[in-house]
């Protein structure tokens, strides 16, 4: 670390002595020879000549040389950086706030420096100005740098300065303060354009779109007129809003004063943004049309927003035509056929970007894991992890997340406990897949170990709560599962939801206790869902409560007449009971409304190809050897366990 004392001085007395003396008062010109040459240099090398023709001619140590030598090496050219320091350590003996600020400025990039140099200036008792104060800024890292700093403003009387003001509530609100930033933001006097603009803009980026557009209509209230970067902040809030009307409303703004031009491609592509957000590609397509200028951000925009409604076509169409692509073009395309289920084509357009020398993120790897995932590809999600290790790429939280996933769908749930246990990092995201993938595979006990070792270090939240439960449900533990849900208020502060009373109905339905399940359901305080009644109707089945099932039948049915699930388990139950004439009139009843039953479907992947198979369907290359092996199956299922060694046999044969 750099020490900034006053540092030794080189110079001797005979030096000192015949040396002429800089006078401030007449002499603050550029008109001696050596800064003169100073104002032209251009080199580290012709740099060196002049500092040593100044050391010659004994100006090096005096104040207004020195600093135009530090505003040289430190702000000009910051590649003298090292020249600068060492001049300022050795050769400043009275440095002022000029230059003070001046290597403030250069070395806000690290913050140990420049507040170090901070803590010199002030023991020098040299006293900020609002530019020391911004530097200062520029160099924090944390929220609680910018509380001292924002104290010292308070202190020294600098905090009135309007730009000051505003780099504050910027930086709180880009640290998550939003309370800290609304607080200054309100205590301005006469708060202008750019206050606004910055609150408006932050408030939109955080998601606070309601108190943004509140802003906005305060801001027209005190007669002051909206800006670009207004609008840029109202574009943001009606993209996530989903307030098409304002939308347009701000597009015809837009419009009537021709602020949209071949020079404003922020503005154009936030307009672009905002109806792909809506869902209004159309209209997006016809402004992309209009513009005479287009950078990679709009034809990022349009691919991704295609992407991700759905229309592959055309997405990959804009793909292939973008003049140039980055990564986020890419991760647009996988993320799109990721999202679709066509794990077919998101591994080719994988294998086209590297072969391209694009080098994948963790955000691609996240799109490939978890499409891995949701076919169940366990080899092809194990070579999405070993490339992940190849690549010595930072297994963070989200990535981590998306392995676990992906091990426990596959079946493996020992190799996501590896991943889950050698993580640095582990947010609630982490916990929740981890404890759910416990859940779905029967290991209640281990779940809710997990829930207590998670919450010495991270706070649970409502999707946690409902995997704990989920856990409890399909291994049996009752009593837990009532505990965490009739605690969940006084211990988590969390209210439950409709999909945490769906647990508790499943849980009780699942253990035989049909009726406390119906009770739950008719006197809790919120409309139950479609889930409700079907887990309840599940239970009803289970146990051959019919009398529950009727009433849970009809209840479902409600919700969702077009569906087949409520009709097949009743008719199903029907004939169970041998009431086969009420199972035949279910069947008829789904004829007459038009309700199909959907054609189950088992999917296997052999050697990276996905085979699906469907009842009664045989347009399978080899259905022939399909057929045989099924028979010989059939037919040794039968027997006892003593013929095994046949059964083995004819399965080698088949």
């Amino acid at each position: 670390m750099y020490q900034y004392g006053r540092g030794i001085r080189l110079l001797n007395s005979a030096s000192m002595s015949s040396r002429t003396l800089w006078d401030p008062t007449v002499a603050l010109e550029l008109n001696h020879p050596a800064l003169a040459l100073l104002e032209k240099c251009s080199t580290r090398y012709h740099f060196k000549q002049i500092l040593g023709q100044m050391m010659r001619t004994c100006l090096i140590g005096q104040t207004f040389p020195m600093s135009r030598l530090l505003t040289f090496s430190a702000i000009s050219y910051p590649d003298n950086l090292d020249m600068a320091i060492l001049l300022f350590n050795h050769y400043t003996p009275y440095p002022n706030l000029y230059i003070y600020n001046c290597m403030i400025s250069a070395l806000s990039f690290s913050k140990s420096q420049s507040f170090a140099l901070y803590n010199s200036m002030l023991h020098s008792e040299i006293y900020p100005d609002k530019h020391t104060l911004l530097h200062l800024l520029q160099a924090s890292e944390c929220v609680s740098d910018a509380k001292q700093i924002h104290c010292h403003a308070i202190v020294t009387g600098l905090l009135s300065q309007g730009y000051l003001q505003n780099t504050l509530i910027k930086m709180y609100l880009e640290k998550g303060q939003t309370l800290l930033a609304h607080q200054i933001f309100h205590d301005l006097p006469r708060p202008d354009t750019v206050s606004f603009n910055i609150m408006i803009v932050g408030y939109a980026k955080k998601g606070y779109y309601l108190e943004a557009l509140k802003l906005f209509y305060e801001m027209m209230g005190l007669g002051l007129k909206p800006d670009d970067f207004t609008i840029l902040g109202l574009l943001v809030c009606c993209g996530l809003s989903g307030d098409a009307r304002l939308g347009m409303s701000v597009h015809a703004w837009i419009e009537r004063r021709k602020a949209i031009t071949s020079s404003n491609l922020i503005l154009s592509n936030a307009l672009l943004d905002m109806y792909v957000k809506l869902n209004k590609l159309e209209t997006a397509q016809n402004i992309f049309n209009a513009l005479l200028e287009k950078d990679i951000v709009a034809w990022n925009t349009m691919t991704a927003g295609y992407a991700k409604f759905g229309n592959l076509e055309l997405a990959h169409n804009f793909f292939k035509q973008m003049p140039r692509r980055d990564l986020v073009s890419w991760n647009s395309l996988i993320s799109g056929y990721a999202r679709m289920g066509d794990y077919v084509m998101v591994i080719k357009v994988f294998n086209n970007m590297v072969r391209e020398n694009v080098r994948p993120d963790s955000i691609t790897l996240v799109n490939l894991v978890s499409a891995a995932a949701e076919i169940g590809a366990l080899d092809q999600g194990k070579w999405m992890h070993g490339l992940i290790l190849r690549m010595q790429m930072k297994i963070d939280a989200f990535l981590g997340s998306a392995l676990i996933d992906m091990y426990c769908k596959a079946g493996s749930i020992e190799r996501a406990f590896m991943v889950f246990r050698g993580l640095a990092e582990k947010d609630v995201t982490t916990w929740t897949t981890m404890i759910t993938g416990f859940a779905f595979h029967g290991y209640g006990r281990t779940a809710l170990d997990q829930f207590s070792e998670m919450q010495r270090v991270v706070l649970p939240n409502w999707v946690t709560l409902v995997a704990v439960l989920t856990a409890c449900s399909h291994s049996g533990l009752v009593e837990e599962g009532l505990s965490i849900f009739n605690n969940m208020k006084k211990m988590f502060d969390i209210e439950p939801g409709v999909e945490h009373y769906g647990c508790l109905v499943d849980l009780l339905g699942r253990s035989g206790r049909l009726v406390e399940a119906k009770h739950v359901i008719e006197k809790m305080p919120i409309k139950p869902s479609r889930n409700m009644w079907g887990a309840m109707l599940s239970a009803c089945r289970a146990h051959g409560n019919m009398e529950l099932a009727e009433i849970a039948s009809t209840e479902l049915l409600k919700l969702e007449p077009e569906k087949e699930g409520g009709y097949v388990l009743l008719s199903n139950m029907y004939a169970a009971c041998g009431r086969w004439s009420y199972s035949d009139e279910i069947r008829e009843i789904m004829e007459i409304r038009g309700v199909k039953k959907t054609a189950g479907c088992s999917s296997l992947i052999v050697d990276g190809v996905i085979h699906d198979f469907v009842a009664a369907d045989n347009r399978h290359p080899r259905w022939a050897d399909i057929f045989v092996i099924l028979q010989c199956l059939k037919r040794e299922m039968k027997l006892d366990d003593t013929d095994f060694a046949n059964f083995e046999h004819c399965f080698q044969g088949g």
